[in-house]
């Protein structure tokens, strides 16, 4: 009898606790999860870069990802054999549907196919009064496949990063901006400072292809700070620039600043760099989102 009213009062005990745990899990969920981050961008059907790569950071984060697809890519690990744009009117019905039903608390914006895009995208976020937008441009592929003409560019450079919290170019995508042979740290001050000029609140300029260490310059109007990290080699680097971008959109949703947002950032990357997966052929796999935030 004691036997089994000792086995009875430890069933209910354990179930008492698993309640309380799942309880206190779905309240930690909920607090946490009830921002909503918008990607508008580009879909690799790889998963390793674009909006894929953006759902897969923001559910890593904890917050709720959407998403307005701007192209349809056919791409893998060895390169990107074509891009469809998708059509002006659906892009336009694809943000309408969010906003007519869910408060967007932040954006993230990637490729853009073409100037027409570029353009449509600019109305739609005046038109909806949308903030906290984090431009990510992307004018190349990893793998070497040209995204954005010189319209596009001049989209980009005229219109979009005015309107943006936070523009995050990599070296190649600074120079372009800027004029400027972007290559060190000096340079980079340089362009953050023309980019700011340019309209943007927050500069970040992302140094992962310097030659030996992983060096961001942030600029605010104010001052450049610099976020040094060491180099991680990894062959796992498709989706880093995206989800780098993605952190920063999660920290503004959570009305938090830029400056901020960084070192989690490239921490977060560094993880995915270091606990890497390997799909495909290519000489370059995508970034690990499954680690520890």
């Amino acid at each position: 009898m004691k036997e089994g009213l000792g086995g009875g009062w430890e069933s209910l005990l354990l179930a008492s606790y698993s309640s309380k745990r799942e309880e206190s899990f779905t309240n930690r969920s909920v607090q946490t999860m009830n921002k909503n981050v918008l990607t508008i961008g580009g879909l690799d059907p790889s998963g390793c870069a674009g909006v894929l790569a953006d759902l897969k950071t923001f559910s890593a984060w904890r917050v709720y990802g959407l998403a307005v697809i701007t192209a349809i890519t056919a791409q893998n690990t060895q390169k990107v054999d074509a891009v469809y744009p998708v059509a002006l009117e659906i892009i336009g019905a694809q943000l309408e549907s969010l906003v007519n039903d869910i408060e967007i608390h932040a954006i993230k914006i990637g490729l853009l196919p073409d100037a027409k895009t570029a353009e449509l995208i600019v109305e739609l976020l005046k038109g909806f009064h949308l903030t906290n937008i984090v431009v990510d441009p992307v004018l190349r592929s990893s793998t070497g496949y040209q995204f954005a003409d010189e319209k596009t560019i001049a989209v980009y450079r005229d219109k979009l990063i005015p309107m943006a919290e936070a523009v995050t170019p990599n070296l190649e995508e600074a120079s372009v901006f800027t004029g400027l042979e972007v290559q060190d740290v000096p340079s980079m001050k340089e362009a953050a400072t023309k980019l700011f000029e340019m309209g943007a609140r927050n500069v970040v300029i992302t140094g992962g292809h310097l030659p030996s260490r992983a060096i961001d310059v942030h600029y605010d109007g104010i001052k450049h700070s610099l976020f040094d990290a060491p180099r991680v080699v990894s062959k796992n680097t498709r989706g880093t620039g995206c989800t780098f971008a993605s952190v920063l959109a999660i920290h503004l949703a959570r009305k938090l600043k830029i400056v901020s947002a960084i070192d989690p950032a490239k921490k977060y990357i560094a993880r995915g760099l270091l606990h890497p997966f390997q799909i495909g052929k290519g000489e370059q796999g995508p970034l690990n989102h499954n680690v520890a935030i």
